[in-house]
């Protein structure tokens, strides 16, 4: 009975085109956007959907920072914190993100999805009858420590500042409340209005709870985030806690969050999450403070990064290309609009052209909206980016998916 319920499900996801497939790609160590499909192809095919934004992974001191910690401490933890012990990397390691940040202390996770999905769920059961308003395209880890408690919840449609405000206009000025926003949304590319979120939040006296896991490393004068490069000095302080990952820009895995000294001491005491997992390995957090340390003093990544990105976009808008025009960052939605052909068109990409992009289609994003998520980063040569242009031309036209020309007579949100 229960195979059969299961099956049945998965038959439905794969009769509305939502059945997710891994593709086999192996990168290839100093030679990152390439990668080898199912390991034999002679031809590398070119990755342009990683969230290895600056190509910190293939970084050298990276690497060589992880294997000296390789060979100092060997290849595991051996547990959570409190019972295997607290290895002298995370105190540096958290150190280094409170100093990003400009905040008292900072905790690291094993995950960015854990570091949210924890820290939420700590808070919301720590504060009593705490109301969490949360935007409307926050991110799963969001929703799911959101949705782990019983507190109360409400969604604002997304960057509405107003509807913000009106929300918690309805509830005592003396009732905790959290709100809970991303500085950069993965799947549109658009920027929160991190100022008026903050004014209005402490206006209604909430704390804020800011998500950069796609701005960390890229943006801000030592690659702090949107925060930062928005030079909100007078509204930081104000930001109550950042969460971050060390698993997009940074290059390697691992989550925190970076607060005050009351409120990190306080998940790092209360959250389940946190106290019952196994601490991240010596060798990946030497390798995630070797990156932040160099991304704090290094612009280069960052502005290859940006050179890249605004060639691609202009190289897309020439051949005609759909990029939605919610994108005001390194992330360019390219829409589709139907999931059956995007799956199609990503495997016409991958075995015609050597070009790999996955599909996104729903839940991760509305029907109707599906599309590639592309990104550029500073590894890929001028070469690549007009050779990837003309090739989702020629995709697009394949199977008559509509031209920007033609899809954007009407603005897509």
């Amino acid at each position: 009975m229960y195979q059969s319920l299961l099956r049945q499900q998965l038959e439905l996801l794969k009769s509305s085109n939502q059945y997710r497939t891994f593709t086999t790609l192996s990168r290839i160590c100093g030679q990152y956007p390439f990668a080898k499909l199912n390991g034999e192809q002679p031809d590398p095919v070119v990755v342009w959907c990683s969230n290895d934004y600056l190509g910190m992974s293939q970084h050298p001191t990276v690497r060589e920072q992880m294997h000296l910690a390789l060979e100092t401490y060997g290849a595991g933890s051996g547990g959570s914190r409190n019972i295997g012990g607290s290895y002298e990397l995370y105190e540096r390691l958290e150190a280094s993100l409170a100093d990003w940040h400009d905040k008292e202390a900072a905790l690291v996770f094993p995950t960015g999805f854990g570091s949210n999905d924890a820290t939420l769920q700590c808070l919301l059961r720590q504060i009593p009858d705490c109301v969490v308003i949360s935007d409307a395209l926050n991110h799963a880890s969001i929703v799911n420590g959101i949705r782990a408690t019983p507190n109360e919840r409400q969604v604002f449609r997304h960057n509405d500042v107003e509807h913000l405000a009106q929300i918690l206009s309805r509830y005592p000025i003396g009732q905790p409340k959290l709100v809970v926003f991303e500085s950069i949304y993965s799947m549109d590319g658009d920027i929160a209005p991190i100022a008026d979120i903050v004014e209005v939040a402490k206006r209604f006296n909430a704390l804020t709870y800011l998500d950069e896991v796609h701005a960390v490393g890229m943006y801000g004068a030592r690659g702090a985030g949107i925060a930062a490069e928005l030079d909100l000095v007078d509204k930081i302080d104000k930001i109550d806690i950042i969460q971050g990952t060390m698993a997009k820009a940074i290059g390697v895995i691992g989550g925190y969050i970076a607060s005050t000294r009351v409120i990190v001491d306080a998940v790092r005491s209360f959250a389940t999450g946190f106290i019952f997992t196994t601490s991240l390995p010596p060798a990946v957090t030497a390798g995630c403070l070797a990156s932040v340390e160099h991304l704090k003093s290094s612009d280069d990544e960052r502005q290859k990064l940006q050179i890249n990105t605004a060639l691609l976009r202009e190289r897309l808008k020439q051949h005609d290309i759909p990029v939605m025009p919610c994108s005001q960052t390194h992330v360019l939605p390219v829409l589709v609009g139907d999931a059956e052909r995007c799956k199609v068109a990503a495997l016409r990409l991958l075995h015609t052209h050597g070009v790999y992009l996955q599909p996104i289609n729903y839940p991760s994003v509305p029907v109707g909206t599906e599309r590639f998520r592309v990104n550029a980063t500073p590894n890929h040569s001028q070469a690549q980016i007009e050779n990837l242009a003309v090739c989702l031309r020629e995709t697009f036209d394949h199977f008559a998916i509509p031209l920007a020309s033609k899809t954007f007579t009407s603005e897509v949100a």
